[in-house]
């Protein structure tokens, strides 16, 4: 498929779940490359929508000036999401988990908050592609998701067959502006003390948490 026929398919799919589903809708936007197409796509259908925004603490500073010139520039509709416990508080009590137990951190500032907060909607969008890492080679389109809570949502992924090249395409085209850490050679950006450029060049996402693991358990369906 071309680039075009793939902005027309995940437009339509987009379109099809706003008109199908009465539930109120969300985003979840880290300011990554694809997150930035997915925004674009659904703001452009759904202006106001809420986009959630995973506040952990430990973003590198270039997200966080990112993420308010990108909030402005396209009038978007953020949510921060936090954990219940600042990190001053998190490192207190159990120290530097990031480096000790990152899967513990992981639940407290990313898994927990976001799980929460997912709570008021019926409807979510991510921007997960298959190509992305091989723990998502196989993830659908739409999809069912469950809280812990036993709250059942619908799980939207219109990116999942594009490429990284149709994401840094559609942005050009779209004069979208990115997060300035992939000029330091990051493919994948997540929190400053768990991030480096990728250890593995074809598995984008093997310079999250040293190489220890792939996800930070967002995406792993709850039993």
């Amino acid at each position: 498929m071309t680039l075009d026929q793939k902005i027309d398919s995940a437009t339509a799919l987009i379109r099809g779940v706003f008109s199908e589903n009465g539930g109120a809708a969300c985003v979840t936007c880290s300011f990554q490359t694809e997150c930035m197409a997915l925004v674009d796509l659904v703001t452009a259908q759904q202006p106001s929508i809420p986009v959630l925004f995973l506040e952990t603490g430990y973003h590198f500073p270039e997200t966080y000036s990112y993420r308010d010139e990108m909030t402005e520039r396209m009038h978007l509709n953020l949510v921060n999401l936090a954990a219940k416990m600042s990190v001053a508080e998190q490192e207190s009590q159990f120290g530097i988990l990031n480096q000790t137990a990152p899967d513990r951190c992981c639940s407290i500032r990313k898994v927990e908050p976001l799980f929460r907060g997912l709570g008021d909607y019926g409807v979510w969008f991510t921007a997960l592609r298959r190509e992305q890492s091989p723990t998502r080679a196989n993830i659908q389109a739409v999809d069912h998701f469950k809280l812990p809570t036993g709250h059942q949502l619908l799980k939207v992924s219109p990116l999942a067959d594009w490429t990284n090249a149709d994401v840094w395409a559609y942005l050009k085209r779209r004069g979208i502006p990115v997060l300035p850490l992939y000029d330091q050679g990051y493919t994948s950006i997540g929190c400053a003390p768990c991030t480096t450029p990728p250890v593995n060049p074809n598995n984008p996402r093997s310079g999250r948490w040293s190489g220890q693991k792939l996800e930070c358990g967002i995406h792993i369906q709850s039993e």
